[in-house]
């Protein structure tokens, strides 16, 4: 009895340990997130604070709800879509007006004359726009009209007018009073995207190097669990693009590193689905027992190396002249590889780290015509030298 709840309570020990690791990494994550989003709802409440205090002081309009609410709205968006969503409110604000006052005037007030309202205050909505901000704000512009005109005069002017004052404020927040930095909302994104790719090209070299197609096919199964990462990274580069051009203090920045990292996204998106196929190769390279000339392994982790060196320069706001320099060292390590001999998957993995490496190229601000040039150089000679034992 005494032995066994001994093992019970060293059995219990582990699992009080893993619910601990498993409750810091859970408050970890959420300090990341506040962290992350932190900045938005500083910028949130000083919107909104500001568009009530210009509409009710500055503007007398007694009961400035709408303008607050324009704001959060409008900040509530993605990154990168708020301009957008700010002419969104104003379209929808606008619809549901139109169509809320003339039918008030013919069919007067009602329960169904509500339905009827906002079922075609909506189905406007959808015909000159589509976008679901357009429609919310039409529909809820439209239940407004049809239940608080009768007993508020003049409601459409005031409505019309927090929308601006609150899209508006939201903007000058944004761009003026407390503006992004673009460089930072790109490395945040960027960051986990790339550190995946590195991380699965690492293990996929040391699978090659050991002929582990376990380890591989883990690699595998982890690259493709990116699409999170590379949705956040996409709609980064549109805030990025939206914060510098908007930001007098980040103007410059349009054209510099802000510009470079932010036209990144797509040749990164190729990059991740390249090596994604070189990967998958890999994994059917082992397990065919193909032949792995030492080279090999060394392109994949010259090629993670490569990956590794972009993000650095990246969140430095450098020239990727280096990340450049390692990931053509990957095309000539896996130029070596393919003339000292490899298998059907080999000459593909040989193929995709080339490819690989011209999306790289690319994506630190070189052109396509110029990123293959340099591919084709490096790679050298495509004709593999006879085997002087073969008869």
């Amino acid at each position: 009895m005494v032995a066994a709840g001994r093992r019970g309570a060293d059995g219990g020990a582990p699992a009080v340990v893993r619910l601990w690791e498993r409750a810091v990494v859970t408050l970890g994550d959420r300090f990341r997130r506040v962290r992350a989003i932190g900045g938005l709802a500083v910028q949130a409440g000083l919107a909104a604070a500001l568009s009530w205090f210009l509409a009710r002081q500055l503007l007398n309009i007694s009961q400035p709800v709408f303008a607050p609410i324009s704001a959060v709205s409008t900040l509530a968006a993605s990154v990168g879509q708020r301009l957008r969503r700010t002419v969104e409110l104003i379209i929808g604000v606008t619809v549901g007006v139109l169509i809320g006052d003339l039918l008030l005037v013919v069919i007067g007030t009602g329960w169904w004359q509500l339905a009827l309202i906002v079922v075609l205050a909506i189905v406007v909505a959808l015909f000159l726009s589509g976008s679901a901000a357009v429609v919310i704000q039409a529909g809820a512009t439209a239940v407004l009209i049809c239940t608080l005109s009768p007993s508020i005069r003049d409601l459409e002017i005031p409505r019309f007018v927090d929308a601006l004052i609150g899209g508006g404020m939201a903007l000058l927040v944004t761009a003026v009073l407390l503006p992004l930095n673009p460089l930072r909302v790109l490395n945040r994104a960027a960051r986990p995207v790339l550190d995946l790719l590195v991380t699965q090209l690492d293990a996929t070299a040391e699978a090659l190097a050991e002929g582990d197609a376990a380890r591989a096919r883990t690699a595998r199964s982890e690259l493709r669990q990116n699409k999170s990462q590379l949705k956040a990274f996409v709609e980064a580069t549109q805030g990025a693009r939206e914060a510098s051009t908007l930001s007098p203090v980040h103007w410059r920045e349009r054209h510099g590193p802000v510009g470079r990292y932010a036209r990144a996204a797509e040749p990164i998106d190729r990059a991740m689905r390249n090596s994604g196929t070189l990967i998958r190769r890999s994994v059917s390279l082992i397990e065919d027992g193909e032949p792995v000339p030492e080279s090999l392994p060394g392109a994949v982790a010259d090629l993670a190396g490569a990956v590794r060196l972009l993000k650095r320069q990246f969140a430095a706001g450098d020239e990727p002249n280096r990340a450049r320099e390692q990931a053509l060292r990957a095309v000539q390590a896996a130029g070596r590889a393919y003339r000292e001999g490899v298998g059907f998957s080999g000459a593909v993995v040989v193929a995709q780290v080339r490819t690989t490496v011209s999306d790289l190229l690319v994506a630190s601000g070189l052109t396509q015509e110029e990123a293959n040039h340099l591919v084709r150089g490096m790679f050298g000679d495509l004709r593999v030298p006879p085997d002087p034992h073969r008869d």
